[in-house]
């Protein structure tokens, strides 16, 4: 529908495209509006219900296996773009879309500085922004001299005439940067994941105190996987007109080949080794089941990351997708897929590391081993602050060129195939976290198994009290008198 609807898009203005797309635009916004709802609920009432202890390991083996899977992308995707060299066949174009007005320090806190009002974490995310200042030079008056000199030009009419010309010597201005705080109109996943997990945390260490909140976390949580189960049906229509409607705003497809070809085939093979070799693999290694019969089970989920393009929009229907067809223990569905979507940025990073050296290659800019060991380091550490937001690496695509000194004006390189290559590293997102989950299930399956029941007596009087309770601190679910 993409396809043919592009061949005539020289016949629809821009304002016919927008409706063209609109059915896949409520889609995305279906999926955003469940995205805070989600990650509040099931955080609070996840890490709320679970033992201190068993939490802190579940959340030790996670971050471990986060920042091991993301440097395992990195080093696959500077092996494949260092031996296919794909910046030896692109071409660069003569025109610039701008200068990104982002320093890499600036980048790099953006992502830890949250908004001191609560309410602007579920609307904005800070931004730096470095504003222009133009500072007119200033030089010290030497006596007996001037900035200006006299020289003699020939007449246009008369050459043997020369006429006098003065001139001024003017420096040319100064020009600094100062930074402005702004905020970007996307919602602060971190802080809100970073927020909720504390709360829920405490809520778990104040017991009876903090049932009212917990039981209210997870009447929400089930309201919005019913909101969910009920949005499934309306999937199928939104993708076909959501990516129907960017590939008709895609500039001419062959064009973009002869560029960009080479690359996008570097990252996809990346994707490709990353997610359906080295994952399943580790999967495999570690639990000793069919990787692939549980990837079965999070196809819905894939889709829609593949038409979203957005780990945060695609959550609620992961978590459906683990609790139903893959039979994970709630609790660590809960806790693990909103930290995945949070800092598990696979291919985020893979693409991040492809595309600052794919730049260095395409400027002939020759990196020895240490900068390259330096775009593994800022490209795991940079995608772990990604928002899961559609093309939110190009943001922090900042702090990998930066560190290397690569120009970061040279992004406008990439932006072209972005869009596409946006939606298979999502895939790649989701199914990481999905098999995270997976994984950390089956390693704390022990601390999350059922406890037997434990029986206590008590005498009063010529009376023998038999309570049963899951542990010592229970109280009696059913108080049986003898005499």
């Amino acid at each position: 529908l993409g396809t043919n609807s592009h061949l005539t898009q020289r016949l629809c203005s821009v304002q016919e495209k927008q409706y063209f797309s609109f059915p896949g635009e409520l889609l995305m916004r279906m999926l955003k509006m469940l995205i805070l709802p989600l990650i509040t609920s099931s955080l609070m009432s996840g890490l709320a219900t679970m033992d201190s202890k068993a939490c802190g390991k579940m959340g030790v083996i996670t971050v471990t296996y986060y920042l091991w899977t993301t440097f395992m992308a990195v080093t696959v995707g500077i092996i494949l773009v260092v031996s296919i060299h794909p910046g030896a066949a692109a071409q660069k174009d003569d025109y610039s879309v701008g200068k990104v007005m982002l320093s890499s320090a600036d980048a790099l806190l953006d992502l830890i500085r949250y908004d001191i009002n609560l309410t602007a974490l579920l609307l904005f995310q800070y931004r730096t922004v470095l504003v222009p200042v133009v500072k007119s030079p200033s030089f010290p008056k030497i006596p007996g001299k001037s900035l200006s000199f006299i020289y003699f030009a020939p007449d246009d009419e008369n050459p043997e005439i020369h006429r006098p010309v003065f001139l001024e010597l003017t420096p040319s201005p100064e020009m600094t940067y100062r930074t402005v705080p702004g905020t970007s109109n996307e919602m602060n996943v971190l802080g809100i994941v970073i927020f909720s997990a504390t709360i829920g945390l405490l809520l778990g260490k104040m017991g009876e105190r903090g049932t009212p909140l917990v039981n209210v976390c997870q009447c929400l949580n089930e309201a919005v996987m019913k909101i969910v189960s009920m949005a499934v049906w309306y999937f199928p229509f939104g993708i076909v007109f959501l990516i129907a409607g960017k590939i008709l705003e895609m500039e001419d497809p062959s064009i973009i080949g002869q560029k960009l070809g080479l690359y996008a085939i570097t990252v996809v093979s990346g994707l490709v080794i990353h997610g359906l070799v080295l994952l399943p693999l580790l999967f495999v290694l570690i639990t000793k089941k069919n990787p692939f019969a549980f990837i079965q089970g999070i196809l819905q989920a894939l889709l829609i990351a593949l038409a979203t393009s957005s780990s945060s929009a695609t959550l609620p229907i992961t978590l459906k997708c683990l609790l139903e067809n893959n039979g994970i223990d709630r609790r660590v569905a809960r806790f693990v897929l909103p930290v995945g979507a949070t800092i598990n940025m696979d291919g985020t990073a893979l693409y991040e590391a492809v595309a600052a050296i794919f730049i260095a290659q395409v400027n002939e800019y020759d990196l020895d081993l240490g900068q390259i060991i330096t775009i593994s380091i800022t490209a795991t550490a940079a995608s772990i602050g990604a928002a899961g937001i559609p093309q939110s690496g190009l943001v922090t695509m900042v702090i990998v060129l930066t560190s290397v000194g690569l120009p970061t004006d040279e992004i406008t390189l990439i932006i072209a195939v972005d869009w596409a290559l946006d939606r298979f590293r999502t895939m790649t997102n989701v199914l990481g976290d999905a098999l995270a989950a997976g994984i950390v299930a089956h390693v704390c399956e022990k601390d999350f198994a059922p406890k037997p029941p434990t029986v206590r007596t008590a005498c009063l009087g010529d009376h023998r009290i038999i309570s049963v309770g899951k542990d010592l601190e229970d109280p009696p679910v059913q108080p049986l008198t003898q005499h």
